[in-house]
């Protein structure tokens, strides 16, 4: 394909729509809006607007879109979604509903515990005659008229959206199947998941709960996919649109549409892509992502140039203090490992009924937003306390989208805040900023320190909006000598899009003793899953396209529980690939508890990750530049700093250049954020536009 080649990745936060348009010519335009809550595809559609103008683009150039949101998310902790319906083999109707009779996070103490309402009430299962075992041998056949009959009744009953998770259907998915073909003829207006197709994994409870979340708010992400891609096609827009998944990778929406729960995680996950592509860029071998947006700020951490996954993510029970979800149904599909908190711009600092000073979860959001934006937010926020501190400039902040008034941010915190602790304004000020550090030490600690890695290693990567205001600050809480700050960081995860590549997770699920293993049926459970990979891809990646495909098997000591997933080398399914799958079981184990025992191992899932390698934006190429970084000085303006007010210098980072000093403390502008460099640091910007921030001498 020849002339110029358009890619536009668009993410929407609960405060900001951002959008990064790149092409093959070493353009790049970002674009940050306020995200419009009643709609968000007026919001993407004003966004994708601004950035064809300003690059001057024609909507038929634009050859790749790609888009994250926290829709998913949203309908699953506001309690949003479809009225479910689950069918169920006959007998096992209250498995989901019992669970596994525990709690989580901070509630595991706790003896009064009472577990959070389910998806959906018991009234809403319906049971079908039918038995398959554990190997999918049948023992009882489907009941076709049993199974019509619970339909109906989950249809009379209200049901928009109906799961269906049979017992063992994993290893045999046929009355799944059937009922999915009764279904369409008996209740074509529903929306189907079935368990076997969703993420045919053994373990009932967490394979039925996952096929409900994707149920719940499957409905809903195929009327919103649709809607916008409607909307792109009317705009002259004919790419197809393409939705981040949790696992780091993207997939078309019409994927997106049968299989939602993939999308759970859809924003955060492109922010930790960005900082992946950054270590690699940088030959960094490891990297914490610290993203702080105007809702909640994101931690995740990158080793050897790629994320961590994690197939133990819990949905719809919000977070703890350390970012891990406490609560909420778990799923099984891969996601990014990383952690969240409600402190982000728009968190509300108040004060308790203890007297103490308090910051997020509440968040302004967009609307009314936070008091200096003059849309009628009158509660004191992160982004007040960073404008009273000197931080950001009133006429420029989120590239002029929003203008700033610095007297509504002294008064909000001066009431809410000040007045009621005894204490000047700048000193409230000071300890909304330093709250909202601590809360977000707290997603860093979680991905790093409770996970047995010492942050001192790694560099820590900021990105979003807030992001590089508060993460030298961050650097300092935990001796971390090296912060880097990529360029335009306020829409670094829409940057992450445009270099996520098309991909698809399959899993299979065989429990069998290592030793003697059915070598057969393991290549032909691996040759299924890749064939339909290919199938998948074939849709969505252009033709010659190059495809990557890893594999891996969860393999477990005999008389344990859980497994770790280790990767397979290249080549045949053989005997001796499988030893050596064996042996870096036992080399991981080791790693990771300290011990290596000798007892036999099984082999239980096989998973494959098919990639298409799509193509990425031309990079960036510097502007040559004479002379020091001098040349990008703006002027000085107070702002606060341990406690004093000092003159500090500001510049304009469009106008810095490879190999340009700065010695803190100064403030670095641009459009979508500001960077702040503490006193006794020092700005270096490297040959790729970075800047790099460590302590001086």
């Amino acid at each position: 394909m020849t002339g110029r080649r358009i890619f536009i990745g668009v993410d929407i936060g609960g405060t900001f729509t951002d959008l990064v348009l790149a092409d093959t010519l070493s353009a790049v335009h970002n674009v940050k809006t306020l995200t419009t809550p009643d709609d968000p595809v007026r919001g993407v559609l004003t966004a994708v607007r601004e950035g064809l103008d300003a690059a001057s683009g024609d909507p038929a150039q634009v050859t790749r879109f790609v888009h994250a949101t926290t829709l998913p998310t949203n309908l699953v902790l506001e309690r949003k979604g479809a009225r479910l319906g689950l069918i169920a083999t006959r007998g096992f109707g209250d498995l989901f509903h019992i669970g596994k009779q525990h709690a989580n996070g901070p509630d595991r103490f706790n003896l009064a515990y009472t577990p959070p309402p389910p998806l959906l009430p018991r009234a809403m299962v319906a049971e079908v005659d039918e038995r398959m075992n554990a190997r999918g041998n049948p023992i009882r056949p489907l009941d076709e008229a049993d199974t019509e009959r619970a339909l109906r009744m989950l249809i009379d009953r209200g049901a928009e959206a109906i799961a269906v998770c049979l017992l063992h259907s994993h290893a045999n998915a046929e009355h799944e199947r059937r009922i999915g073909e009764i279904a369409a003829r008996v209740a074509p207006q529903a929306y189907l998941c079935l368990s076997s197709e969703v993420w045919p994994e053994f373990q009932e409870y967490e394979r039925a709960a996952t096929t409900l979340l994707s149920a719940y708010i499957g409905p809903t992400m195929a009327s919103y996919a649709g809607r916008l891609e409607d909307a792109l096609r009317e705009m002259g827009i004919g790419a197809e649109l393409q939705i981040m998944q949790s696992n780091g990778a993207v997939m078309s929406a019409a994927m997106a549409a049968r299989k939602a729960a993939y999308a759970i995680e859809s924003g955060p996950a492109a922010g930790v892509m960005a900082a992946a592509h950054l270590a690699r860029q940088t030959g960094l071998s490891g990297l914490v992502s610290f993203d702080m947006g105007g809702t909640t700020a994101k931690a995740g951490l990158v080793l050897d140039g790629a994320p961590r996954i994690t197939h133990q993510f819990r949905a719809g029970g919000g977070t703890s203090a350390a970012g891990h979800a406490d609560a909420g149904e778990p799923i099984r599909i891969p996601v990014i490992d990383l952690a969240e908190v409600g402190a982000g711009g728009g968190s509300i600092a108040r004060i308790d009924s203890g007297g103490l000073m308090r910051v997020g979860p509440q968040s302004a959001s967009s609307v009314p937003g936070p008091a200096c934006y003059g849309k009628g937010g009158t509660l004191p926020t992160v982004t007040d306390a960073n404008v009273v501190l000197g931080y950001i400039h009133p006429d420029s902040f989120a590239g002029g989208a929003v203008r700033i008034d610095p007297e509504l941010a002294h008064r909000a915190i001066e009431t809410h805040i000040a007045r009621p602790l005894g204490i000047d304004v700048a000193a409230a000020a000071r300890g909304i900023h330093a709250l909202a550090n601590t809360a977000m030490a707290a997603a860093i600690r979680l991905v790093t320190l409770q996970r047995g890695i010492d942050p001192r290693d790694h560099a820590l990567v900021a990105s979003g909006g807030a992001g590089p205001i508060h993460v030298a600050g961050l650097a300092e809480l935990f001796g971390i000598g090296t912060v880097i700050v990529p360029p335009s960081p306020g829409v670094r995860s829409a940057w992450g899009l445009l270099i996520s590549d098309l991909a698809h997770d399959f899993v299979a699920s065989a429990i069998q003793p290592a030793a003697g293993a059915d070598i057969a049926r393991i290549a032909t459970l691996f040759d299924g899953m890749e064939a339909k990979g290919r199938q998948a891809l074939a849709r969505s990646a252009q033709a010659g396209t190059s495809l990557v495909i890893e594999r891996s098997i969860d393999i477990r000591l005999a008389h344990q529980h859980q497994e770790l997933t280790v990767p397979l080398r290249k080549g045949p399914i053989d005997a001796a690939l499988l030893a050596a799958a064996v042996s870096g079981f036992r080399d991981l184990y080791a790693r990771n508890f300290g011990i290596r025992p000798a007892e036999p191992c099984q082999f239980v899932n096989y998973r494959l990750r098919i990639s298409a390698i799509v193509e990425k934006p031309a990079p960036l190429l510097p502007t040559p530049a004479s002379g020091t970084s001098e040349r990008a000085k703006r002027g000085d303006r107070p702002a606060h700093f341990e406690g004093e007010v000092l003159m500090t210098p500001v510049f304009d980072r469009q106008r810095l250049a490879p190999g340009d000093r700065i010695e803190g403390p100064a403030i670095i502008e641009e459009p979508d954020s500001s960077t702040i460099c503490l006193p006794d640091h020092a700005a270096t910007v490297d040959d790729q536009l970075n800047l790099v921030i460590r302590t001086s001498g």
